[in-house]
């Protein structure tokens, strides 16, 4: 069975959730990493509920945070494998997540950082309902081969990267979003200029701004 999720969450202002925001951390951090992006959203998101589970697994080089997947020696082979293991484990999250609020796949956007982002994206389009939308924040596709054969749903999607990353190149966003647009998908990119393995202010505002625009299309859909 695939190990139970757990981390902080974040009310919505108004005490009210009509959507939902799942954020994924990175490798070797935890859920109060970003949980923070919650509290920067809240204001402009008040009817939405933040939550921010820890990975299923600790991480090897840093035992006091958590992994999606390890990293060894053969990334790409570790990417695919270790995906494969942790895509239950969200899936299962989420739809927890869903019975327990009375939402579901059309109130939600995940937004990943890193390793949490090539998750969003891994598991956000293999899911048969379509998110309201995926964030990836310094991310990849992990195999892109296998995902334009196991694809089920289309979210709109924009990634994001600094084009001075050092951990994950600039050009895991570069060549997805072009792969996610062959795919049918609604993709966009934005790079932040001179960034590293961060979220700079600008990519945040670009996320800001998708966010609005998902959340006042779900809400003129539903007039």
């Amino acid at each position: 069975m695939p190990s139970k999720l757990s981390g902080p969450m974040l009310p919505p202002a108004t005490g009210a959730a009509k959507s939902l925001v799942v954020l994924l951390h990175g490798y070797g951090s935890d859920g109060n990493d970003l949980i923070a992006l919650g509290q920067y959203w809240r204001s402009a998101l008040p009817d939405t509920l933040f939550v921010a589970p820890n990975a299923h697994e600790i991480c090897t080089m840093n035992p006091a945070g958590y992994q999606w997947f390890a990293l060894d020696l053969d990334r790409a082979i570790s990417r695919i494998t270790g995906s494969q293991t942790a895509r239950p484990v969200i899936n299962e999250f989420l739809e927890n997540l869903w019975a327990q609020t009375g939402l579901g796949p059309a109130d939600t956007v995940l937004v990943g950082f890193s390793q949490g982002a090539m998750m969003a994206i891994d598991t956000g389009l293999r899911l048969p309902t379509p998110l309201k939308g995926i964030v990836a924040f310094s991310g990849m596709l992990i195999g892109p081969e296998t995902l334009a054969s196991e694809i089920k749903s289309r979210p709109p999607v924009l990634m994001i990267h600094g084009d001075a990353d050092e951990v994950v190149p600039v050009l895991g966003s570069e060549s997805g979003v072009p792969a996610l647009i062959d795919l049918g998908i609604e993709a966009k990119l934005h790079i932040s200029q001179g960034a590293g393995h961060t979220i700079a202010q600008d990519g945040l505002d670009a996320a800001t701004q998708f966010l609005l625009r998902l959340n006042s299309a779900s809400q003129n859909g539903a007039e």
